[in-house]
């Protein structure tokens, strides 16, 4: 298993990866082509350090990938390039994660991490990612490589789009549209719809 980063978000999914997934330290291994410092906690662990290196290992060992790092522009482009090179992106979920048993769907490479509550009727599209103790609730779509980050209410039957970012401690109450590309900022309580491409922020969220 690749994990793409070796910053902070990196670091977060590590601990699924290695203490619920149970992976050895030699099954899992990091990509990082930019940072030239890494803390000392890399240094049992192998980073590759480009993408011919990335090639090499699919062919050699497995192709499962997951994204370590936030913004939803560069999960996306690292995503791609990875699957370019056939690699299969890959979900990890968090065994302290609760996931509701009827009609709920999770697309793949979709990360959902400790504390996170998706209901019944919820879908989810490519690479989500769902932060600590994030609640999605029922009847909600949500868009390819769309970000939640941690402390988000999403409430029911709100659609989300694709590329959406919607900052720590947000609300989303119900039957709010929000459109692709969206920035929803940090402890912003939207009231109502959200244009493509339109940054929110405040309570009630307003467009700036």
């Amino acid at each position: 298993m690749i994990i793409i980063g070796t910053k902070g978000m990196a670091k977060e999914v590590l601990e699924i990866v290695s203490c619920e997934m149970k992976l050895k330290d030699n099954e899992t291994v990091f990509f990082d082509n930019i940072n030239s410092y890494r803390s000392d906690l890399y240094s049992r662990f192998q980073v590759l350090k480009n993408l011919e290196e990335v090639s090499a290992y699919f062919k050699n060992h497995n192709a499962h990938f997951t994204l370590g790092l936030g913004g939803v522009i560069n999960r996306r482009k690292m995503a791609d390039t990875f699957l370019s090179l056939g690699g299969t992106l890959t979900s990890i979920i968090s065994n302290f994660a609760k996931i509701g048993s009827f009609n709920t769907h999770i697309g793949d490479g979709c990360q959902l991490m400790q504390g996170v509550i998706i209901t019944n009727e919820v879908s989810l599209g490519k690479g989500v990612l769902v932060n600590i103790n994030s609640t999605i609730s029922h009847d909600t779509k949500i868009g390819d490589f769309s970000e939640i980050a941690p402390n988000v209410s999403i409430t029911g039957r709100c659609s989300i789009g694709k590329n959406v970012f919607i900052g720590s401690n947000a609300t989303i109450l119900p039957d709010v549209t929000i459109g692709d590309n969206a920035i929803i900022g940090a402890g912003a309580v939207v009231l109502s719809n959200v244009p493509s491409n339109k940054t929110v922020v405040g309570n009630p969220a307003r467009i700036i």
